[in-house]
Order: structure tokens, then sequence, then C-alpha cells
């Protein structure tokens, strides 16, 4: 039981992670000044995953 637990509570974890990633992702790209600099923000993005 402990370890189904554990599971669960990891799984947990690692979605509130992943969402809090997104979000600062979003602001991040939602900060350019113009869409010449997203294009590049979103390629180092791209290639740093």
């Amino acid at each position: 039981m402990g370890h189904v637990l554990f599971a669960y509570l990891n799984e947990c974890v690692g979605i509130v992670l992943n969402r809090a990633e997104h979000g600062r992702r979003d602001a991040y790209l939602a900060s350019c000044a113009d869409i010449c600099e997203l294009e590049r923000r979103m390629r180092a993005i791209e290639s740093d995953a």
C-alpha cells in the first residue's frame, strides 16, 4: 500500500511541476517585444528540449 501511495504522490508532484514549467515558459514567450524575438525564443526552447 505504501508503494502505491508513493507512486501516486510522485505522479501528482510531477504534474504540478510540469504545469509550473509550462506557466513560466508561457510567460517568457508572452513577454516578447516582437515576432522575431518570439521566434528566436521558441527555437531556443525547442533546442533545449
